[in-house]
């Protein structure tokens, strides 16, 4: 409809236009006018079209963004800019439930998105590590009973890769790092009812750490994490987020077969 819409959203007969379906809409060798009244022609039509779809595929890049997700225990103090996030992470917070040391706390800043079915999930976590138990990674969450956390977690002087699964009971495993570094890469793998868990120092070669079971055909909470259980806090950087979709296997599955 002349005069209305704008790029990235055209109307037409009243209905609101999107993508490629702007295509069906524009005669193929005829002229039509913009909201600021520019003739277009069909040399044109192929470019715009680009940059509305252009446009739409951003938005959606844009909508899995830190700065889009939901946090849970959120920190006083945090910075979201040039998909990097930093954050003063709070004093005396900390997952656990109830193994080794009989309590049960679930008060660490997690910022989260949530994902269905099977994916993979990738971050690099820096921090300003300073006393025991300081720690800052991925945590991937059911609900109160049921996650994982990993990352690197500040031990007697010493940094660790740490690993913590939780099934109504927490257990802890670390691999214990020779020298600091300054940032590590974590990346988890979702596949039925198994999660597998991968560090690397370089985002090329992974080292897988773990496999843990977690229910499948649930909905996870995935995202950066962090806890300060025995200090005053320490500044942590999360970057490099992404959540890639994988192809549910059984589904496959039944599809080569009918």
């Amino acid at each position: 409809r002349r005069g209305e819409g704008y790029p990235g959203r055209l109307r037409c007969r009243g209905q609101s236009l999107q993508g490629r379906e702007v295509a069906r809409h524009i005669p193929e060798h005829k002229t039509f006018t913009v909201p600021d009244g520019t003739l277009l022609t069909s040399y044109m039509r192929k470019y715009l079209l680009f940059t509305i779809i252009a446009m739409a595929a951003t938005l959606s890049a844009n909508a899995q963004s830190l700065d889009k997700m939901q946090w849970f225990n959120e920190p006083e103090y945090y910075r979201i800019k040039n998909g990097t996030l930093e954050m003063d992470v709070p004093a005396q917070t900390d997952y656990w439930r109830i193994a080794h040391y009989g309590f049960t706390v679930d008060d660490g800043p997690f910022l989260y998105t949530t994902v269905g079915g099977e994916f993979e999930a990738k971050i690099k976590v820096s921090g300003d590590y300073k006393v025991r138990f300081d720690q800052a990674g991925m945590m991937i969450r059911q609900d109160h009973e049921n996650y994982v956390k990993f990352g690197i977690e500040f031990v007697d002087g010493k940094f660790n890769i740490s690993t913590v699964v939780t099934h109504r009971t927490s257990d802890w495993s670390v691999i214990e790092l020779k020298e600091p570094v300054p940032y590590l890469w974590l990346k988890a793998v979702r596949r039925l009812d198994a999660i597998e868990l991968f560090y690397s120092f370089d985002d090329k070669e992974y080292i897988m750490m773990r496999t843990l079971w977690m229910q499948d055909n649930c909905p996870l909470q995935v995202g950066p994490v962090a806890a300060c259980p025995d200090g005053q806090g320490f500044k942590a950087v999360f970057s490099d987020f992404k959540v890639k979709h994988l192809p549910d296997r059984r589904r496959l599955e039944w599809l080569k077969n009918n």
